[in-house]
């Protein structure tokens, strides 16, 4: 069985999938998946730079991620044209570590980190899709503090996004992490003995 793990920035998809995996679910994550491909060398990172410039490539060779992200943050546009760039090597990326999982291990849980799963239109993918929450506030906060950015930063960030009671809404399967690591970590469980995982 594989599932899709998604939610907002800065809710605690981390901390989720790794009480997962310590319950002996097998991880992909998109995130890893998505920096791997801007790796120098890749086909990926040679599109972007043949888009938005080669400043973006620093001496080393590597992608000047803050220079990306300060373009992409402030323009949909950029965004759309990134993802329409990156997406479809990380889906299939995404595809073939999954299926190697499942083959490898056919009797674990397959979990799958994608932070953008509903902004891409990816659920037909999954079996089910579980949405790690916190409110929208709470979200800001912690983005704020995680990523030492101002109020302005942390809001233009969040507006990329789908916003996370609409994720909350389609999910099928909702850990709320509000609160404290053991409620989240109680929930985890909740959802482990539900699907019949022991």
């Amino acid at each position: 069985m594989h599932i899709g793990l998604t939610g907002g920035i800065a809710t605690g998809k981390s901390t989720v999938s790794s009480l997962l995996v310590k319950k002996g679910a097998m991880l992909v994550d998109a995130d890893a998946i998505a920096r791997e491909v801007m790796l120098p060398g890749h086909p990926v990172l040679v599109a972007v730079a043949e888009h938005f410039g080669q400043a973006l490539i620093q001496s080393d060779g590597t992608l000047d991620r803050k220079k990306l992200g300060s373009i992409v943050f402030n323009d949909p546009e950029a965004l759309k044209a990134l993802n329409a760039i990156s997406h479809p090597a990380i889906r299939q990326e995404i595809r073939t570590s999954m299926e190697t999982l499942e083959e490898k291990y056919p009797d674990r849980l397959v979990v799958v980190d994608i932070p953008l799963l509903y902004e891409s239109a990816l659920e037909s993918m999954f079996h089910e899709v579980l949405v790690v929450y916190t409110s929208r506030v709470l979200q800001k906060e912690r983005l704020m503090e995680r990523d030492q950015l101002d109020s302005g930063q942390a809001e233009l960030r969040l507006q990329a996004q789908m916003d996370i009671e609409d994720k909350r809404s389609r999910a099928d399967w909702v850990i709320d992490n509000s609160h404290s690591l053991t409620d989240t970590a109680r929930q985890v469980d909740e959802f482990w003995i539900q699907k019949g995982l022991l």
